[in-house]
């Protein structure tokens, strides 16, 4: 995705969008098996646990704990914490300013950048034809971004 991409390897979102991905084929391919599959070991198991002596309620509760664990939640990365320790004794506010945000992440903050962001972004054509109009909402709209991949961004900055 570019600059965005970028945005979001700096705060360390991006590995973890990565490894969702291709989780998720994975996931929604172990829903389609198990039909078939889950019945051949559902047969194993009461005999291997009946030569373990173990009861067959003890087997259902193992059944259940192995199911739970493998759906992965998504985790929140504290993004508010790193951009609030980036900016100590800098005179940047990335709360506000676009140009903030980029430079406090070290990445290209130029205009030519911004709008490359922007279209990125699918930025309305409207927007872009005014550039403090388009900084105000590609500020909003990375901020918005930074959320929907597991950032902590507070309400009031994405309003």
């Amino acid at each position: 995705m570019g600059l965005f991409s970028n945005i979001l390897e700096k705060l360390g979102l991006k590995k973890k969008a990565e490894e969702e991905k291709p989780a998720a084929p994975a996931a929604a391919a172990a829903d389609t098996k198990p039909a078939a599959p889950a019945a051949k070991p559902a047969a194993p198991a009461p005999k291997a646990a009946a030569s373990a002596g173990v009861k067959s309620s003890g087997i259902k509760r193992d059944d259940a704990d192995v199911s739970a664990p493998a759906p992965a939640a998504l985790t929140v990365v504290d993004v508010v914490a790193q951009l609030e320790e980036r900016a100590k004794g800098k005179e940047l506010n990335w709360k506000v300013s676009i140009v903030d945000l980029l430079k406090l992440l070290e990445l290209d903050s130029s205009r030519e950048a911004r709008e490359e962001l922007a279209k990125e972004l699918n930025c309305p054509a409207d927007q872009m034809s005014d550039s403090a109009r388009m900084n105000v909402w590609l500020h909003k709209e990375v901020l918005r971004q930074i959320a929907a991949n597991g950032g902590n961004i507070p309400k009031d900055l994405l309003d």
